[in-house]
């Protein structure tokens, strides 16, 4: 009997591993996870001018060469050369986006005989004159695409641009690592969810940027009794955020920890007794490290974002959710913490039982697939 073709799959992004970034791990899940069961190809720009064609852990990875970079968004020509010859040989172009280059050179293509797929990864937030360009072309692309995948039902009902397209949506939660699941797994069998602080101990793992809320979430925190807070990652408003814990007279409370490896991360999950993820704007989309904390049987303080956020750890289930920008609320809710250790540990076992339901990378995988099959 004839053998079956694999489907042809080119995944298109703006950067790939070693690069680190949300959407550029959850290109890389896909392009690992699916490699034996489609022929699976990843174009990205070079962060560079010249073009670099290259095996990575089996994956055929083309980095076209960039001219320069402006803004965040690399300039490149030899990137419509590189996607018109690969897209040729392909069956479904899966885009990530944001990523307007994407969007462009699809247009400048000409090729329209491929399935398009557009993962949705979150609405352009900010960059109001960006999107006053950018939302004819985006709009065409969105009409034009064969299906949308989205992580959660937030991302379709919070965004402004894909209620008119909910019909072609297609949920697909993003996954961790099932080392990940397993290792927490390990450490949750050897009892040690149990209470390790005199205090109790909050952890923030993030970029210390405007939409992450820390500087709520000190201001929150000011009121919060019996506690310590963590705060791990690095970002522009490192500094002033160090300045408000001393303003705050909470030196001895608050400890920033920065540039740590993903093992001491995951240390620190380890460690805590309650995660905190503050974010105050639609641009946290979704919150990978709220999933890191579950698997850990942690229970997850969030907000109510119209995005992903409450999403991924629901109130009274795994956590608690509280308005956005509201330190009062947020203070209240973790000093309930503080005071109900019996409940938050039970709301921590919900949370890692969701997760190994509904966010392991091999379930994303299996979705991812299903999706392709158009």
């Amino acid at each position: 009997m004839k053998e079956h073709r694999k489907i042809r799959v080119l995944q298109i992004n703006k950067l790939y591993y070693p690069h680190i970034g949300g959407i550029e791990r959850v290109v890389q899940q896909i392009a690992e996870g699916l490699k034996g069961e489609v022929d699976m190809r990843v174009l990205v720009c070079n962060t560079g001018k010249k073009t670099v064609r290259e095996n990575i852990h089996g994956v055929s990875v083309t980095r076209a060469g960039s001219l320069a970079m402006k803004g965040s968004l690399p300039v490149s020509f030899k990137f419509l050369r590189e996607f018109r010859r690969q897209a040729k040989e392909s069956d479904v172009l899966l885009f990530h986006m944001p990523y307007p280059i994407g969007d462009l050179t699809y247009l400048l293509s000409g090729i329209r005989d491929k399935k398009i797929i557009l993962w949705w990864h979150s609405d352009v937030v900010r960059q109001k004159r960006l999107m006053f360009l950018y939302r004819p072309l985006m709009e065409w692309f969105l009409k034009r695409a064969d299906k949308i995948i989205v992580a959660t039902q937030g991302h379709i009902e919070g965004s402004h641009y894909l209620k008119p397209y909910r019909g072609k949506c297609v949920i697909v939660p993003y996954g961790i690592p099932n080392k990940i699941i397993g290792d927490a797994g390990k450490f949750e069998r050897a009892g040690q969810n149990e209470p390790i602080h005199e205090k109790t101990c909050f952890l923030f793992v993030g970029r210390l940027v405007y939409y992450k809320g820390c500087d709520v979430l000190l201001k929150a925190f000011r009121n919060v009794h019996d506690a310590e807070l963590v705060i791990v990652g690095t970002g522009p408003l490192e500094s002033e955020l160090k300045r408000l814990v001393e303003e705050y007279g909470m030196i001895d409370r608050v400890h920033f920890k920065r540039d740590l490896p993903d093992q001491q991360i995951m240390e620190e999950y380890q460690k805590c007794d309650v995660f905190v993820l503050p974010a105050v704007a639609r641009s946290e989309a979704f919150g990978l490290v709220q999933i890191e904390a579950m698997a850990y049987g942690k229970p997850v303080i969030n907000t109510a974002l119209p995005s992903g956020v409450p999403y991924v750890s629901i109130h009274n289930v795994t956590g608690l959710t509280v308005e956005p920008n509201h330190a009062e609320q947020l203070g209240d809710a973790m000093n309930w913490m503080v005071e109900h250790p019996a409940e938050r540990m039970q709301m921590g076992e919900r949370a890692c039982q969701r997760v190994k339901e509904e966010y392991q990378e091999s379930t994303m995988i299996e979705r991812v697939m299903g999706a392709l099959q158009l």
